[in-house]
């Protein structure tokens, strides 16, 4: 078991995930915070920096063009391989073409250049999430989904971090070249990776739209399930959406709070998904999602603990460790379970769409936060994110129950 075990983690399969996580995440930031900061270095008006934000839209509606990728095949490199090719290829090219242009001097290339960036790195995202769910078997997509986040929070600390740390010794031009040839390891990567075998594909694009809604709608607790997606990573959302300013309201500066929730929070989140990946491989997605869902909730009440402590270095130090660890193993399990519940034929237009109902329950549902924290207080708002976790961890009772098999 132990042999089975260490082969599984070091295989083929896995190292393919943590290399797509790693390409998945170096993109995300070069047109967020990398950005806006060589922006603000090259004096641009701040009302314009925060219209980058519209840049990201892509990932946001990436469901649109998923059922394209799903039914049409690139020669002869295959359905998945060949559409990785040419998203990888045009990141690398599109990333250098924004270090070959200027927020000052060349504006429109900047943004073209930024736009291509996030469509290429959406979509390789979707062709990513089916490859991994068509490469892994059944039981290793909850390690197969910790080390793809791994490699995701790899690539962002790269791409942020490492690229503001190198803005400081040569022009923001150089650091986006260099990232630009990051993605050399991915693009190998899926030229020496195998295809995955699947026989059952859309062949119209009617198949590739309507079968995938239709097929997972005549699902037994379909709707249970989205509401499920909505709700199970909710009050951990909810909380780590309005947490700088607690912090600030508690009295920790800036360098305490950046030191530790980046740094420390960085590497409890990494710790969290290897450790979470370990797990669901012994024990399996549905009993993951219930012992990392408890996890989720008690550090989402250790807020609350620290909004009655107040300032203490040890205390914050101690919260955001522990929630970044459950958020980890949450995440992990969370990615798993909605690639194993995907009919292989429509990989990526189902993932895309499960995917985008999350951002939903992310994005549109816990954006009160702001208002509720004001009126109820930090100490009853963090209860009631602990609170708002309940639901989600019923619904397991419908669909997972702690002795079921695993699968939907």
């Amino acid at each position: 078991m132990q042999h089975s075990m260490i082969k599984t983690i070091f295989s083929r399969r896995m190292l393919v995930s943590f290399i797509m996580g790693f390409a998945c995440g170096l993109p995300l930031l070069l047109t967020k915070g990398v950005l806006q900061a060589w922006m603000k270095k090259e004096g641009i008006d701040l009302s314009l920096i925060g219209l980058t934000n519209l840049l990201a839209i892509p990932y946001s509606i990436k469901f649109l063009w998923a059922p394209f990728l799903d039914r049409y095949s690139i020669s002869f490199f295959g359905r998945r391989r060949g559409w990785l090719l040419i998203a990888q290829l045009a990141l690398m090219l599109s990333i250098a073409a924004m270090g070959l242009s200027n927020p000052k001097n060349t504006p429109i290339l900047l943004v073209l250049a930024a736009l291509t960036v996030t469509f290429f790195s959406a979509s390789q995202d979707i062709v990513v999430d089916a490859y991994r769910r068509e490469d892994l078997a059944d039981e290793e997509l909850g390690l197969g989904s910790a080390l793809y986040v791994l490699g995701y929070r790899t690539g962002m600390l790269l791409a942020s971090g490492g690229g503001l740390i190198m803005a400081d010794y040569v022009s923001f031009n150089t650091v986006y070249l260099i990232i630009a040839a990051c993605m050399l390891p991915a693009i190998i990567t899926t030229l020496m990776t195998p295809e995955p075998h699947i026989t059952a594909i859309p062949k119209t694009i009617r198949e590739a739209v309507i079968d995938p809604l239709v097929e997972y709608f005549s699902r037994r607790g379909a709707l249970w399930i989205l509401a499920f997606i909505l709700m199970y990573k909710i009050g951990d959302i909810m909380a780590s959406n309005i947490t700088t300013p607690f912090y600030m309201e508690m009295g920790f500066s800036l360098t305490e709070i950046g030191a530790i929730t980046k740094l420390l929070g960085f590497w409890a989140i990494i710790a969290g998904a290897s450790i979470g990946g370990v797990i669901m491989l012994r024990i399996g997605i549905n009993r993951s999602l219930w012992v990392f869902g408890i996890l989720q909730a008690i550090s989402t009440a250790g807020f609350a603990v620290l909004a009655r402590i107040g300032h203490s270095i040890p205390g914050l130090a101690a919260v955001i460790g522990f929630e970044n660890l459950s958020a980890g193993m949450g995440t992990a399990a969370f990615m798993a379970f909605m690639a194993s519940i995907t009919n292989k034929k429509f990989t990526a237009t189902q993932y895309a769409l499960l995917t985008s109902f999350m951002a939903f329950g992310r994005d549109v549902l816990s954006a009160p936060t702001g208002f509720l924290a004001k009126h109820m207080g930090w100490e009853n708002f963090f209860i009631g994110c602990v609170l708002i976790a309940i639901p989600g961890m019923l619904l397991l009772l419908k669909f997972a129950p702690w002795n079921s098999k695993e699968g939907f």
